[in-house]
C-alpha cells in the first residue's frame, strides 16, 4: 500500500467526524479542522518507521492532535506500536482494505509502573553473582543468569561428591532453592536415584565442562 492510497480513507474517516480535511498543508501529510477547535493533524506511511515517529514529535509543536497513520501491521506488531504512541503523546490509525481503525488516540502519557516486573528485575539483580553476561551480544549462548549460577553450585557438588540427599546439598552449597532446581530439572542435569536423593547426568556432567569458566567466579 502507497501512502496516497491511505489519504482517502482517512479523508472520509474524519470528514465523517464533521472535519475540514485538506492535504499536504505546510509540511503536514492531513490537516483537518472542526470548527475552533485546535487542528488535527496526520502523518501518513505506508508502514511504522523511526521517521514517522520522528515526524509525528515534531508536528506536538502545532498541535496536541497528532495522528501517525500506517497500512495495518501483523497483528503481533500492532500492541507493540499502539504502546509506543500512546507512551509518545501520539494517536494511531490503521487502515486495512479502505477501513480506517483508531488505536490510540493522542493523550497525556501516565505509565503505572509494574511493581511485579521491578521486583523480578531487583532480585535477579541482587542474587546473580558478578556480571557474567555481555550487555547487547547477540544470545548465541545461553544466559547466565542468578538460577543458572545456583543450578550449576549444585551439579559442581553432585559431580564432585556424587548422589547427595537435598538437605544436605542445600547445606553445602548455599542455595537456598536446591530443591525446586533439581526436581524441576529445567536443563536436565539431574536425575532423582532414590527419595530425597539427586546424582548428576550425563549432560549436566557436560555442562561442568562447558561452564567451567562460569563456575570458576561462583
Amino acid at each position: 500500500m502507497r501512502e496516497t492510497d491511505l489519504y482517502p480513507p482517512v479523508k472520509r474517516f474524519l470528514e465523517r467526524q464533521g472535519y475540514e480535511v485538506k492535504a499536504e498543508i505546510g509540511e503536514c501529510d492531513v490537516v483537518a479542522r472542526r470548527g475552533d477547535e485546535p487542528p488535527v493533524i496526520v502523518e501518513l506511511k505506508a508502514r511504522i518507521s523511526l521517521q514517522l515517529v520522528l515526524q509525528g514529535v515534531d508536528r506536538q509543536a502545532m498541535t496536541d492532535a497528532v495522528y501517525l497513520c500506517v497500512a495495518a501491521p501483523k497483528r503481533r506488531e500492532t500492541a507493540d506500536i499502539a504502546k509506543l504512541c500512546r507512551r509518545l503523546g501520539l494517536g494511531l490509525l490503521t487502515v486495512h482494505r479502505g477501513f480506517v481503525e483508531a488505536l490510540a488516540d493522542p493523550a497525556p502519557y501516565r505509565p503505572r509502573k509494574d511493581v511485579r516486573r521491578t521486583g523480578l528485575l531487583l532480585k535477579e539483580f541482587a542474587h546473580r553473582v558478578g556480571d557474567p553476561n555481555e550487555g547487547g551480544a547477540a544470545r548465541r549462548r545461553p544466559l547466565m543468569t542468578a538460577y543458572r549460577q545456583d543450578a550449576l553450585r549444585c551439579a559442581r557438588h553432585l559431580g564432585r561428591d556424587g548422589p547427595t540427599k537435598l538437605a544436605a546439598l542445600r547445606a553445602a552449597t548455599g542455595v537456598a532453592r536446591a530443591s525446586g532446581i533439581l526436581q524441576d530439572d529445567v536443563y536436565g542435569w539431574f536425575t532423582r536415584v532414590e527419595r530425597g536423593v539427586y546424582a548428576l547426568t550425563p549432560k549436566g556432567e557436560a555442562a561442568l565442562g562447558e561452564f567451567a569458566a562460569a563456575l570458576a567466579h561462583i
